[in-house]
């Protein structure tokens, strides 16, 4: 009985400690992260979450194709700038299946350094080379799996 009352504490302490890095990483990850400006006036774009650390950001919205300025064909341009007006990467998303009156989800995380703000508009064209993206945030079913297998083999 006393063993299992150890085994228990233990596995108690595991847990706990856990949880509390885990609470820790998350709050000071999410701390490290500020706003960003944009800087137009593009209505078709709706951000709703345009944030960025000294080396990375991530941008999440929706983009609507209204019938009277149809996107059909088109890309959206992303422009990031320093806080010294210097371009620090262009991303473009393809919007050309996007239906009339439909909406499409945007959510990018890019790893630029120092950027200040953005600028969205539409293009007929990529005309320069896109920048490479961050891999996507894992979701709580993939955290909770991936935490799982690394108990299971430790």
């Amino acid at each position: 009985m006393s063993r299992m009352k150890t085994l228990c504490l233990y596995v108690l302490a595991i847990i706990g400690f856990f949880l509390f890095s885990e609470l820790l990483i998350n709050a000071s990850l999410e701390s490290e992260y500020r706003k960003i400006g944009r800087k137009d006036d593009l209505s078709q774009v709706v951000i709703t979450q345009a944030e960025a650390t000294r080396v990375n950001g991530r941008i999440k919205g929706s983009v609507v194709n209204p019938e009277d300025n149809e996107l059909t064909g088109k890309y959206l341009k992303f422009d990031f700038y320093s806080a010294r007006d210097v371009l620090k990467g262009t991303k473009y998303i393809d919007v050309s299946e996007l239906q009339k009156n439909g909406i499409q989800e945007i959510e990018m995380h890019f790893k630029l350094e120092n950027v200040d703000y953005y600028t969205v508009s539409v293009v007929n064209e990529k005309t320069e080379k896109d920048m490479e993206l961050l891999p996507q945030d894992l979701n709580k079913t993939q955290i909770v799996l991936a935490t799982i297998l690394t108990l299971i083999i430790i």
